[in-house]
């Protein structure tokens, strides 16, 4: 029986990862010598686009890695697992903490380098160092000055949708009373 078809039944014509129905074909988990049914799986255009291209991943299709990490297959779990480490949600770490590799397995999911951290990564923590990500809501634990106005932010403020300087962890912008401001991570609250 061809490589293909041992896939076709093992996963029931879907994708072993989102569960799609078409579109599916052959895909080998990159960064391991060993070529066949354990380090092959089943897989949708969407999934392998995004597998290939970090830049295409759409953090919600993938969602799916809820089911699909307890599957019983190595490739399934070491893409899975690469995948929740390529996501950059809350989520994702959320279930990457409730994932279960053997040692083994977990060697093979390492070898594309996913899972490594970036000495050079700058990450935004709030005054309770909780991370803090594009699109949060904060609130300011105190008064603020507002340089270049007479404004004062005041404690208790929301800033919703912040964005992240990338160039230094301790800076955030999101506006206050309409106005867009520099804030400190020091200062803020993630809600």
């Amino acid at each position: 029986m061809s490589l293909e078809k041992e896939l076709q039944q093992r996963s029931n014509n879907q994708c072993e990862l989102c569960g799609n129905s078409e579109n599916l074909s052959t895909y080998t988990v990159p960064d391991i010598k060993e070529n066949g049914l354990n380090t092959s799986l089943y897989a949708c255009k969407t999934c392998i686009e995004q597998m290939d291209d970090s830049e295409k991943i759409d953090p919600n299709h993938w969602r799916c890695l809820n089911d699909s990490m307890w599957s019983e297959h190595d490739a399934v779990k070491i893409m899975a697992w690469r995948m929740l480490n390529r996501i950059e949600a809350d989520w994702s770490h959320d279930l990457l903490s409730m994932m279960y590799l053997e040692d083994e397995t977990l060697e093979l999911a390492k070898a594309s380098g996913d899972g490594e951290e970036d000495e050079n990564k700058i990450t935004h923590r709030d005054v309770n160092g909780i991370i803090l990500e594009t699109g949060d809501s904060v609130v300011l634990i105190k008064d603020l000055k507002v340089k270049g106005s007479s404004m004062i932010a005041k404690q208790g403020t929301a800033v919703r949708n912040i964005r992240l300087d990338h160039d230094n962890e301790a800076y955030i912008e999101g506006k206050v009373d309409g106005q867009q401001i520099v804030i400190i991570t020091e200062y803020v609250k993630k809600i």
